[in-house]
């Protein structure tokens, strides 16, 4: 439901244009976001793929070399990934495996690169397929205004380069890309373009989670109905024919529930300055695949991040009964906004987590009436820096050097600051009144 649109004067002749708000929020500044995002005029279509195509070619280049900081970027590709597809070849899920942590359509993911492998190794088909999903977000978010090329292609093209090659060796791209074309339908306005997405929202879901969220703002009413009816559907069915062909399908549960403090994550930020002033006493262990602080407080400190993210929910269940004002943004707005208050929350960040959030926030800025400009500003720093802590500076982050935890609290306040601003405006926009 939206609210009605204020009377207009009858007064006689055209209405004269508003004269600027000297409050006006630079952000909001058409002239701003054009040079912010490097936006052009009409036919830049040539320029947006040569950018794709130099920045992804620079990618390939430093996962080729792998030598950046820490190195062996690319070995979860080439280890693990490669096991497990070995594993599903066999007809089950990785059976106790503390590393699989993953809902059991990431196993579409793992066992696609199979369909190249006549021609290319695993890894090099697990990369083409990744790129090729890039390639479809890039195309997705052009499409979205037929008239000139938005902000979000843009958006997308550039900053994904700031993560360095890591977005190649993760299928993260893969999951943002059901999250980012189910976005985009949802902008429609027609019932199959809504199913079509609720579709790929549960898709996604089965495959990360996360892409369920970009169903939290659709509009009450058949939109809603029509896509969330969708998405259970597809996950309903989809998650019934993975557990008849292959055994262990739920299995990824057990692992998840155990996870401790990732180092990267804000209470891991938290545990490492404390260390650092010679208040806690504790460890960093590798445990489940990642590097997890071990040591007092750190269970109590585990359980404080779950009530965060109970407190999150409660927050978007309010949000979704408030919100009264609905438009072409809202749907947009509201998955990136619900996604950075989840990973704040959260007891585990991996840097791959930027992928996501770049990608809702290129989505975001398709839309002329976004009200996410400032948060996708600052997920620009946030990626770059998340980039610095690993691979490039990850030794400093383990050890809890000055260099380590400088880049950490930085990228942190600055994923933190983006949640923040996302929620209020997200909230000021759709659920305060307007005042009169």
């Amino acid at each position: 439901m939206t609210t009605p649109d204020r009377p207009r004067s009858r007064a006689s002749g055209p209405p004269s244009p508003s004269p600027p708000s000297l409050t006006r929020s630079p952000f909001e500044s058409d002239t701003f976001t054009s040079a912010t995002f490097v936006t052009v005029g009409s036919g830049p279509v040539l320029a947006l793929a040569a950018v794709w195509l130099l920045t992804r070619v620079g990618m390939l280049v430093l996962l080729a070399g792998d030598s950046l900081g820490i190195g062996g970027v690319g070995h979860e590709v080439q280890l693990l990934y490669r096991y497990w597809y070995g594993l599903f070849a066999d007809g089950t899920f990785p059976p106790s495996d503390p590393t699989w942590q993953y809902p059991p359509g990431a196993g579409l993911v793992i066992m696609a690169p199979g369909l190249l492998m006549p021609w290319l190794g695993y890894t090099q088909a697990f990369v083409a397929l990744t790129l090729l999903a890039d390639a479809v977000i890039t195309l997705g978010l052009a499409v979205a205004d037929r008239s000139r090329i938005t902000h979000g292609a843009w958006y997308w093209v550039c900053a994904l380069p700031l993560l360095l090659h890591l977005p190649l060796a993760r299928y993260d791209v893969q999951a943002t890309a059901l999250a980012v074309l189910a976005l985009l339908l949802f902008k429609g306005r027609s019932p199959a373009a809504h199913r079509l997405g609720g579709a790929l929202a549960g898709l996604g879901a089965l495959v990360k989670v996360w892409p369920a969220l970009a169903l939290i703002g659709t509009p009450r009413g058949r939109t809603t109905r029509e896509a969330w009816t969708a998405a259970a559907v597809t996950a309903g069915t989809l998650l019934g024919v993975l557990a008849l062909c292959f055994s262990d399908t739920l299995g990824f549960l057990r692992q998840q529930g155990a996870r401790g403090i990732q180092i990267e994550s804000l209470g891991g930020t938290a545990l490492a300055l404390a260390r650092a002033a010679g208040l806690w006493p504790g460890t960093a262990q590798i445990r489940y695949g990642a590097y997890e602080y071990v040591g007092p407080y750190v269970s109590t400190l585990g359980h404080l991040f779950l009530l965060l993210t109970v407190a999150a929910v409660i927050w978007l269940v309010l949000w979704r009964l408030r919100a009264t004002r609905w438009n072409e943004a809202t749907p947009l707005d509201a998955a990136l906004a619900v996604v950075l208050l989840f990973t704040v929350t959260s007891r585990v960040i991996s840097p791959q987590y930027l992928v996501w959030l770049l990608g809702l926030a290129a989505v975001c800025l398709t839309s002329r009436r976004t009200v996410m400009r400032p948060v996708a500003l600052l997920l620009l720093p946030a990626a770059a820096l998340s980039a610095l802590a690993y691979p490039v500076l990850y030794a400093d982050v383990v050890l809890g050097t000055p260099a380590g935890l400088t880049v950490m609290a930085l990228r942190n306040a600055l994923l933190l600051a983006a949640a923040a601003v996302a929620a209020v405006r997200l909230w000021t926009s759709t659920v305060t009144p307007v005042r009169e």
